[in-house]
């Protein structure tokens, strides 16, 4: 061989290393999300992680959690991050922003804080999901339902355990409004020292009857399984469970319902910060959320995004407006200044 064909030989190898290398590096670039698990992880996969993946290249890495904040905690304090975005609630998002563990979202390349439900976005995060909590029960076992949360309660009228989420700020308001506060009087009512013990009074009286569940998975499933006649749970839950097993599973909606906000938020000095910023971004679209509420009946954060859902789909969910007139929203500031004096007071409560 000469060393004209010897050299063209190098060159060419040269060339297709230098091609290959790129392309190598961008399929070994990952992004690792921290989600719901269940329904709300399933629903993610298909409208965001998926497509995602297959538009750019960049793997997603999932993992599933219950919220848990001091988790990300513990990664920063060993100084070994490894989540790059999580779905934290927003109480932890308050929290986390002022402390310097969440990236301040850059708004101009998220289509724009003020193109957004006004609750639904953040310094640190823009909303995963707008959800509510809700009661259910079969349609095919109880004809005629309850009507408010004062019937919930009712276990003479309506017989059977009341599955219940073990979470403080979840129970608390609910007990209040079965003992006849109005929405717009919750706070009021435990800003004084007496709401709070007015509220496990509530609690009190319905405990006997009470199953706890520690996830809203297994809280469906007390539905499901028929172990209780009624459940306190999120709509997509009860929603998605009915869709997979067939059943006629009812939201009570005009009992009154409360809506609360999740939001994805971009972790500092995560492994992943480029692709996390443009997995952002990427969620942000409008045709991503509207892709996202076709398996997962939660509002979404980006008001364009409803005009591309079907008529169906919008009204399911617990941001239409026909909703509007039964939904409490929950208090951030409230509740992140004493949820973690209520849970231990909860928390003592039930183990009892």
């Amino acid at each position: 061989m000469t060393k004209r064909n010897l050299l063209t030989g190098a060159l060419s190898l040269a060339i297709a290393i230098g091609l290959v290398l790129p392309l190598a590096a961008k399929a070994e670039e990952q992004v690792v999300v921290v989600g719901w698990g269940g329904v709300w992880q399933d629903a993610y996969r298909k409208a965001l992680f998926e497509p995602f993946q297959k538009e750019t290249g960049i793997k997603v890495v999932e993992e599933e959690f219950g919220g848990e904040y001091a988790k990300l905690t513990s990664q920063i304090e060993a100084g070994k991050i490894t989540w790059d975005l999580a779905a934290f609630e927003s109480p932890q998002v308050i929290q986390g922003c002022d402390e310097g563990a969440f990236v301040k979202l850059d708004w101009a390349k998220l289509g724009g804080r003020d193109k957004q439900i006004d609750y639904a976005a953040h310094d640190c995060g823009i909303a995963s999901d707008i959800w509510s909590t809700v009661m259910a029960y079969d349609g095919d076992k109880i004809k005629d339902g309850p009507k408010s949360w004062a019937d919930f309660w009712n276990v003479e009228k309506w017989p059977g355990k009341r599955g219940a989420y073990k979470d403080a700020r979840i129970m608390i308001e609910i007990a209040l409004m079965a003992d006849g506060v109005k929405k717009e009087d919750i706070y009021k009512v435990l800003a004084e020292p007496a709401g709070f013990d007015r509220a496990f009074k509530k609690l009190d009286e319905l405990k006997p009857n009470i199953i706890w569940a520690e996830s809203a998975a297994e809280g469906v499933q007390r539905l499901l399984a028929g172990d209780a006649a009624m459940i306190i749970n999120f709509n997509a839950r009860v929603s998605g469970a009915a869709k997979e097993n067939k059943r006629n599973l009812v939201i009570g909606w005009d009992s009154g319902f409360w809506v609360g906000t999740d939001y994805w938020v971009q972790i500092a000095n995560g492994p992943n910060l480029s692709a996390a910023a443009k997995m952002l971004e990427f969620y942000s679209r409008p045709e991503t959320q509207a892709k996202l509420v076709e398996n997962l009946s939660y509002g979404v954060p980006t008001v364009a995004a409803y005009d591309l859902m079907p008529a169906d789909i919008k009204n399911a969910l617990p941001t239409a407006p026909d909703k509007a007139q039964w939904a409490a929203v929950y208090s951030d500031d409230f509740w992140v200044e004493r949820q973690a004096a209520a849970t231990e007071r909860f928390n003592a409560w039930a183990a009892q």
